[in-house]
């Protein structure tokens, strides 16, 4: 336990910092997920309203993991990463639809 008021205080700021962080992580894990989910609904039922949402959840990921990143929740090699694997995905999606 702390004895100093410093201490204390690291204490509590490290805990504001940690929930901070946690809110993060869960927001860019539930818009991945989003995106996702979007892709397969958009393989399985194409469209243009369709396209339209999977570029708004794109990008609305991309700008979360891009916040994240600069505050240091994110180590920039795994946004970079969780870009891609969002970017593969949907244009394998996209890519998929045009050809058919």
């Amino acid at each position: 336990m702390a004895n100093n008021n410093s201490a204390k205080k690291r204490i509590q700021i490290a805990e504001r910092n940690r929930l901070e962080n946690k809110s993060y992580q869960s927001s860019v894990r539930t818009l991945m997920k989003r995106c996702f989910a979007a892709f397969g609904a958009y393989e399985t039922k194409p469209g243009d309203e369709a396209r339209k949402g999977l570029e708004e959840n794109i990008n609305l990921a991309f700008s979360k993991i891009d916040k994240a990143v600069k505050r240091g929740v994110l180590h920039r090699n795994t946004g970079a990463n969780q870009k891609s694997r969002l970017s593969t995905a949907f244009k394998k999606a996209v890519k998929s639809k045009e050809n058919n």
